[in-house]
């Protein structure tokens, strides 16, 4: 018998994307075992229910652009294993840590209806979603970015260079609260914010943004991993600390009466937030 599968050289970091290699590996199983017929019929129906998704999702939305491509292809060749972040900071940076063309095109929709002009993006890593969005900004448009590790901003900011809409987006190097604390103490605001730093600081990041109005009365909090492969739904024995953290978050934001939520399965799990007035 041909098996259907195809070999995909990356890490899945979604709950779509390991449940799809879940799947991927019980057919394998199943078509080397002594099963019938009709049940293996099924599983790989449901396989190529699943698989399909992704790539069909990401045909139907606008391209990213000529930029965005080859911010990501720079990114995918650069050995992230080998590198780590400076100073206090104890990540290892991994390609997978790219938002991507979905989300990418989701935070850029975001932009457009809300009609930003002033963007701040919590984490940045290479710079692909801090570039989506700055496309979705107007001229006079303008976001601040904040990323802890040095190497990764300057990565970051000569891609930018690449693009007519680099120079709408100002990187802040140091860690996020530090940069939150500084923004609020020059009384500055926001319509749009989007998290996607330190997943154990996702408490401190939203009480921050909240307590010192960054976010603008009408402004939209996008809120990245909110999924985190899956963890937060699954047992706590099952959880790394970042899963612990983002299910500590999830329950945090659903409790807090002073803003309305709604989680989105886009990617590794996107929470939509506004504050409730």
């Amino acid at each position: 018998m041909t098996s259907i599968l195809q070999t995909n050289p990356a890490r899945p970091v979604t709950p779509h994307g390991i449940l799809v290699q879940q799947l991927e590996i019980t057919l394998k199983m199943a078509e080397n075992a002594n099963i019938p017929a009709d049940i293996l019929t099924n599983l790989r129906q449901t396989y190529e229910l699943a698989a399909g998704l992704d790539s069909y999702i990401s045909t139907c939305s606008t391209p990213e652009s000529t930029a965005l491509s080859t911010l990501a292809q720079k990114t995918s060749a650069e050995n992230w294993r080998q590198r780590f972040g400076d100073g206090e900071t104890v990540r290892q940076l991994e390609q997978e840590m790219l938002s991507g063309h979905l989300e990418g095109q989701t935070l850029k929709m975001f932009v457009h209806l809300t009609k930003a002009k002033r963007v701040l993006e919590v984490g940045m890593f290479t710079g692909y979603s801090a570039l989506a969005m700055a496309e979705a900004l107007p001229i006079d448009g303008k976001l601040v970015a904040c990323e802890v590790d040095a190497y990764v901003a300057n990565f970051a900011q000569n891609c930018f260079q690449n693009s007519p809409h680099g120079d709408k987006i100002s990187v802040e190097v140091a860690s996020a609260l530090e940069t939150l604390d500084k923004l609020a103490a020059a009384g500055e605001s926001f319509d749009l914010i989007f998290i996607d730093a330190d997943k154990k600081e996702y408490i401190a990041y939203l009480q921050t943004i909240l307590e010192h109005n960054l976010v603008t009365a009408d402004g939209l909090i996008c809120v990245d991993n909110t999924l985190l492969q899956g963890q937060p739904y699954l047992s706590p024995s099952q959880r790394t600390a970042n899963g612990e953290a983002i299910a500590q978050f999830n329950f945090f934001v659903a409790q807090d009466s002073r803003v309305e939520q709604v989680l989105l399965p886009v990617r590794d799990g996107l929470t939509l937030i506004r504050r409730v007035h």
